[in-house]
């Protein structure tokens, strides 16, 4: 099945409820300019209560970093008990290899060439857990990394998926047209922010983030997953 992923939870009874729903991997935002940034004090009290209260069925646990060094990003993972980081900045590929397989690059391509560079170069530096993705792709902007809420390209998603086998899509994604995403690419898991939100960064809206599961799981199911 096509994994999910919430990003910017903040809050334990929010966080909770999301995984409830079905979310396979929860995201908290480090990056200081994000309204959705928590920190690495709060982020160990909402990951020691998630396991806390789910144990084996707590979802992976992932920060999101923007132009952190690998030391400050390795310092938080142990400080908060995170499974994995996502980079979401222009981090080279030396910061992901130097995470030793806890770190997800995010691609923020301009087009398809650009998209198959990139990829060759962070793939060899990839997660080898398959239960998290080996690169996520969120839309370009010049200006801004990720929470656009605009939509990366057929083509360019297209263009990492020929590079590498466990693709997370992102960007402009949301319950009305996540369905319609995952039919046209399959990829093996959707990230999802302020899709799901309906007032405040970071307080998820429940009915949102149920109508956004049941729009991935009836698109697995027509594809017969």
């Amino acid at each position: 099945m096509t994994r999910i992923k919430i990003c910017g939870v903040t809050t334990l009874d929010n966080a909770l409820a999301c995984a409830e729903a079905g979310a396979d991997l929860l995201g908290f935002n480090f990056y200081a300019r994000s309204p959705r940034c928590v920190t690495p004090d709060a982020a160990r009290d909402l990951v020691n209560g998630l396991r806390a209260a789910l144990g084996e069925r707590c979802p992976l646990l992932v920060g999101v970093f923007v132009n952190a060094s690998a030391e400050e990003i390795a310092g938080v993972i142990a400080a908060a008990g995170l499974d994995a980081a996502q980079l979401s900045g222009d981090e080279p590929p030396e910061t992901l290899r130097a995470l030793d397989g806890r770190g997800i690059k995010a691609l923020r391509p301009r087009d398809p060439a650009e998209a198959e560079t990139l990829a060759l170069g962070y793939a060899p530096h990839a997660p080898r857990d398959e239960r998290l993705p080996a690169l996520l792709v969120d839309a370009y902007h010049p200006d801004l990394y990720g929470g656009t809420g605009e939509a990366a390209s057929v083509d360019v998603a297209q263009a990492v998926m020929a590079r590498v086998s466990r693709l997370m899509l992102a960007g402009g994604l949301a319950p009305e047209n996540v369905g319609e995403r995952v039919r046209a690419l399959r990829p093996w898991g959707v990230d999802v922010a302020s899709g799901v939100e309906n007032g405040a960064p970071g307080v998820k809206d429940l009915a949102r983030v149920r109508a956004f599961v049941a729009a991935v799981r009836a698109a697995d199911a027509e594809a017969g997953v």
